[in-house]
C-alpha cells in the first residue's frame, strides 16, 4: 500500500513517479542545505571596523539572531550541545562555601585555629550541581534601600541566633517577621557608628570625619566587622570599606554584609597571609575582633604592617565592662601591653587613645628602618612579596618598595598622571604557586618587557567609558526578546540597575571600575587579578579600588547569591591554557551569582562558544552579540534565572 504523501506527489507529478526519483530530489535538498549551512557564518562576517577596539555599536537584531543560530549549529556539530542542564543541590548546599570544611579540616590534623582557614585541597567537588536559593529567597531591595532592610530568607541566621547575640548586635538590627532592618544611626560602639567615626577622626587630629579623605584615607580593611554598620558609614563618605572575616556557617558577618551591598569576603589569617599584595590599605579597623596579639610572636601585626601604607593608621576599639573597683584598668593595660611593646619594634607610633579605642600610625619615615635591630624584627628580602595565602612571615618589608609614598603625598584622583604611572614602572607575572617550591617563590618571577604606559593607560580608560555605557543598556531582559534595545539607548524601566555588588574577574587595570565611578553608578566592584596574569593589582589599590588575588581553578572565597554581575573580559583565553576545567569555573559563578543577576564576558570567537554551551549547561538565558570591530572579538551577557524548586 502507497503511502498518503506518496499519492499526494503523485497527483501533482503525475501517476508515474519513479521511487529513486523521490530520493534523487530529497538527496539534493539535503545537499542544499548542507551548502548553505557551511557558507552560514559570511551573514554576519561584513562588520564596521572601528578605530576603538571592543566597542560595538549600532549592532542590528538580525545580525545578532544570525550570530546566535551560527553558535547553536556549531555547538551541536561539536557535541557541545548536547551536554545536558546540570541538576540542583540539595537543601544541604543552599548556603555551601566550597574550601572551608572545619569538619574534614581537622580529621586531616589542623589545630590551633587552622581548621578553620581556607584548605582548597582539602575540597571534593563530586558531582556538579547548581546551589539552589532557600525557599524564602526574594530579590534584594535597590541601593539605598536594600542597605538598611535584608530579607530574613537570604542570609543564614534564625531569630534564636539573633536573641542569643550580644548587645551591640541587637542594637544593630531589629528583627521583624521576614526583614532584618539596620538603624543607620545606631549600631556600632556606645553612642552609634557616626558618633564613633567621629570621635576616630578627632583622636587623628582632624575636625571631623568628613576630613577622612583629605587625611589620605580612602581605603579601609575592616577586619571583623560585625555586620557592617561601620563601613556603611564610610560609604556614605565616599570611602571604600572592605569587610573581612572569618568563615561562618551561620549568622555570617560576610554573607550579612554582602546582602547588605556592601565590600566584604571570607578571609582569615590565622596561618596565611591575606591575598593582598603589600602596601595595600590607607587604614586598617578592627572593633572587637577577638585577635590575642601575643600569639604567634606578633605575626597578626606584622601582616597589617604589611598591608598598610607610610603614612597609614591602624585601629582597634575593644570595649570592656565596667566592674567595680580596677578591674577595667588591668584589662585595658593586658590588651595594651603587648600591642605597646612589639608595634615599637615595627615603626609604629601610638597617636591617640580615647575610652577602649587605641590608634597607631605606621611610620612614613623610611629612616626608620634602618634603625631596628636586626635580632628582633628583621626585614624581608628586597622584593619579596608573594601574599596568594602563603605562609605569615616573621619580617617586615621595609620601605624598600617604588610604592613607599606616604598616604598624605598620594594623589586623590584614580587617574593617575604620567609620572605617578612610573612608579608601577614594569610589572610581573606573578608566581606560578603550583609547579614552584615555597622557598622560591618570588613576586617577580617573570619579568614583563614592557611596563604600564602612559598611552595604554588612557586609552584602556577611554575604552571602558564607552563599553560601560552599551553594557549597561544590555542589562535588561529584552535583550533576550526579538527586539533587543541597542546600546546607547536611553535606560529602560526597571529591573536594569538592580546591580549593586559587582566583580570584575580580570580587571587589568581597573578600567571598568573607573568607568562605573566616572558614571556615578551606585556600585562598588571587585577587582580580581588572576594570580598567574599580569600582576596589576598594586595599581588598582592603588588608584583607591578594591582588589584581590585569585586562582580561577579554585573557589571564590565568598557566600552563594552574593554577586549582582559578574564581568570578564579575556579570561576565558587566559584560562585555556590553566589545569581548571570551564565547567567548575561557570558552577562556581553560578554559585556567587544571585538569582535574576547577569553576566558579561568578552573574549575571541571560540571561547564564546565555549562559554555558550556551558551557559546552557548552568541554565542561564545567553545572548551572542558582535561587537563590530573587524576581528572575531565577541561579547556573551547572560542572566541568570529564578529557579524556585
Amino acid at each position: 500500500m502507497r503511502s498518503p504523501l506518496l499519492n499526494k506527489l503523485s497527483l501533482i507529478c503525475g501517476r508515474r513517479l519513479p521511487v529513486s526519483w523521490l530520493v534523487l530530489c530529497f538527496t539534493s535538498v539535503l545537499v542544499l542545505i548542507a551548502v548553505f549551512g557551511s557558507s552560514f557564518p559570511k551573514s554576519f562576517d561584513y562588520v564596521t571596523v572601528t578605530p576603538v577596539p571592543e566597542i560595538y555599536s549600532n549592532y542590528r537584531r538580525l545580525k545578532e539572531q544570525a550570530a546566535v543560530d551560527y553558535f547553536q549549529l556549531r555547538t551541536v556539530s561539536t557535541g557541545a550541545g548536547r551536554q545536558g542542564e546540570l541538576g540542583l543541590c540539595g537543601k544541604e548546599r543552599e548556603n555551601y562555601v566550597p574550601c572551608y570544611n572545619v569538619t574534614a579540616n581537622a580529621l586531616l590534623g589542623f589545630k590551633d585555629g587552622e581548621e578553620f582557614d581556607r584548605h582548597c585541597e582539602v575540597s571534593s567537588q563530586g558531582k556538579f550541581c547548581l546551589v539552589r536559593p532557600p525557599k524564602d529567597y526574594k530579590i534584594p531591595l535597590r541601593w539605598p534601600a536594600g542597605r538598611d532592610v535584608i530579607w530574613t530568607g537570604n542570609v543564614k541566621i534564625t531569630k534564636d541566633q539573633f536573641l542569643s547575640s550580644g548587645s551591640i548586635t541587637k542594637r544593630m538590627m531589629l528583627l521583624e517577621e521576614n526583614q532584618i532592618a539596620f538603624d543607620s544611626q545606631d549600631g556600632l560602639i556606645f553612642d552609634g557608628v557616626k558618633d564613633y567615626s567621629r570621635q576616630i577622626a578627632e583622636m587623628m587630629g582632624l575636625g571631623s570625619d568628613s576630613e577622612f579623605f583629605q587625611a589620605g584615607v580612602r581605603t579601609v580593611l575592616d577586619i571583623g566587622c560585625g555586620f557592617g554598620s561601620f563601613g556603611a558609614h564610610l560609604v556614605s563618605l565616599k570611602l571604600m570599606a572592605l569587610c573581612v572575616a572569618a568563615y561562618e556557617a551561620t549568622g555570617s558577618q560576610v554573607q550579612i554584609a554582602l546582602e547588605r551591598g556592601l565590600p566584604a569576603m571570607i578571609g582569615d589569617f590565622i596561618s596565611t597571609q591575606l591575598p593582598y599584595p603589600s602596601l595595600s590599605f590607607d587604614m586598617v579597623h578592627c572593633a572587637q575582633c577577638g585577635i590575642v596579639w601575643d600569639k604567634k610572636e606578633g605575626m597578626f601585626l606584622i601582616e597589617f604592617d604589611r598591608l598598610l601604607k607610610p603614612g597609614g593608621f591602624f585601629v582597634i576599639t575593644s570595649p570592656i565592662s565596667k566592674p567595680p573597683g580596677h578591674a577595667t584598668s588591668s584589662k585595658k593595660r593586658s590588651m595594651l601591653t603587648p600591642l605597646a611593646q612589639f608595634t615599637e619594634k615595627i615603626c609604629w607610633s601610638l597617636i591617640a587613645q580615647q575610652d577602649e579605642t587605641f590608634i597607631w600610625q605606621k611610620a612614613a619615615d623610611a629612616h626608620c628602618y634602618s634603625s631596628l635591630k636586626k635580632n628582633e624584627v628583621p626585614l624581608c628580602k628586597e622584593g619579596y612579596d608573594a601574599p596568594y595565602y602563603q605562609t605569615l612571615m616573621p619580617c617586615i618589608i621595609g620601605a624598600s618598595s617604588k610604592r613607599w609614598i606616604p598616604i598624605q603625598n598620594k594623589s586623590s584622583s584614580p587617574d593617575f598622571s604620567s609620572v605617578e604611572l612610573e612608579v608601577h614602572g614594569k610589572y610581573c607575572s606573578t608566581p606560578n604557586y603550583f609547579s614552584l617550591p615555597a622557598p622560591t617563590f618570588s613576586f617577580c618571577t617573570r619579568l614583563m618587557a614592557a611596563g604600564v604606559s602612559p598611552e595604554d593607560f588612557f586609552e584602556d580608560l577611554q575604552i571602558w567609558k564607552f563599553a560601560l555605557k552599551n553594557y549597561w543598556s544590555l542589562l535588561t531582559p529584552l535583550i533576550f526578546s526579538d527586539h533587543p534595545k541597542r546600546p546607547g539607548d536611553e535606560d529602560p524601566l526597571p529591573p536594569f540597575n538592580m546591580v549593586r555588588n559587582v566583580m570584575d574577574m580580570n580587571a587589568h587595570y581597573g578600567g571598568l571600575n573607573a568607568a562605573f565611578l566616572e558614571e556615578m553608578k551606585s556600585v562598588w566592584v571587585m577587582n580580581v587579578v588572576p594570580v598567574r596574569a599580569r600582576n596589576t593589582l598594586p595599581l588598582i589599590l592603588d588608584r583607591g579600588f578594591l582588589g584581590v588575588f585569585h586562582d580561577w581553578c579554585e573557589p571564590f572565597p565568598t557566600y552563594p547569591r552574593t554577586y549582582d554581575l559578574l564581568h570578564a573580559n579575556g579570561l576565558l583565553s587566559h584560562l585555556t591554557s590553566e589545569r581548571c576545567s570551564l565547567v567548575e569555573l561557570f558552577v562556581e559563578m553560578d554559585r556567587i551569582l544571585r538569582p535574576e543577576g547577569w553576566v558579561v564576558l568578552s573574549d575571541k570567537l571560540g571561547a564564546i562558544e565555549l562559554a555558550r554551551a556551558h551557559a546552557t549547561q548552568v541554565r542561564w538565558d545567553a545572548r551572542v552579540i558582535d561587537v563590530q570591530n573587524g576581528n572575531d572579538q565577541r561579547l556573551l551577557v547572560c542572566q541568570k534565572p529564578f529557579v524556585k524548586k
